[in-house]
């Protein structure tokens, strides 16, 4: 589990295929400290697992389903990627829940300047669309960020200038794809409503659209 707030930058020092996925060699910006040979660290938003860790190296195996749902396949040598160490239960929260589970990948539409900080709009990934909303939160690249504003098709966010600096969106410009992963907790709780409560799951404290209406959450 992870925060969305990057620790710092990363390279990729090596690539190449393993079979139907892919090895990746990094280097971070940051020492390694107390490394966990098998420990988590999210690689531009993605939940990878590290070995071989030095103080600034780790190397991590890139999964065919990860390839199929991210951008990390597009990575060369060279490659600039954020990073995030897995949280630990001492660790402050500040930015939200962020699982490193991608559910899609997105482009950025536009690119505007807004005094020192930076609008950008996203095309919405297929299917996507009911998790995003106004003032709510959403990863990018692994990046904490909260929407400014939405419809069926895009989504914009305003990144303020420490977040351009410390991480790569200060980098994006139109047509770069991103990493997406939506508020996690709008699936669980559309996975709650959408259960059958007839079926064998169900219990007396369920939660459903009647008990939603009948506390006043909806009409």
């Amino acid at each position: 589990m992870f925060t969305g707030i990057i620790l710092g930058k990363g390279k990729v020092v090596e690539k190449r295929s393993s079979g139907s996925g892919m090895i990746l060699s990094l280097e971070s910006d940051f020492d390694l400290t107390d490394p966990e040979e098998g420990e988590s660290i999210a690689v531009n938003g993605v939940c990878l697992t590290a070995k071989n860790i030095s103080t600034r190296g780790f190397t991590v195996d890139v999964s065919p389903e990860s390839l199929d749902r991210t951008n990390l396949g597009k990575l060369s040598a060279g490659s600039k990627v954020n990073l995030e160490r897995a949280l630990r239960m001492s660790d402050r929260l500040g930015g939200h829940m962020v699982s490193g589970h991608v559910d899609a990948v997105s482009e950025v539409l536009e690119r505007r300047p807004v005094g020192d900080f930076v609008q950008f709009t996203f095309g919405v990934p297929a299917g996507l669309g009911k998790y995003i909303i106004a003032k709510g939160s959403i990863a990018i690249d692994g990046t904490s960020l909260t929407v400014n504003s939405c419809d069926d098709k895009t989504f914009s966010i305003v990144v303020i200038p420490h977040t351009l600096e410390v991480t790569l969106l200060g980098t994006l410009r139109k047509g770069d794809s991103v990493n997406i992963e939506v508020d996690l907790i709008g699936k669980y709780v559309e996975k709650m409503l959408q259960a059958d409560p007839k079926g064998p799951e169900k219990s007396q404290g369920g939660i459903n659209p009647q008990f939603l209406a009948k506390h006043g959450f909806i009409k």
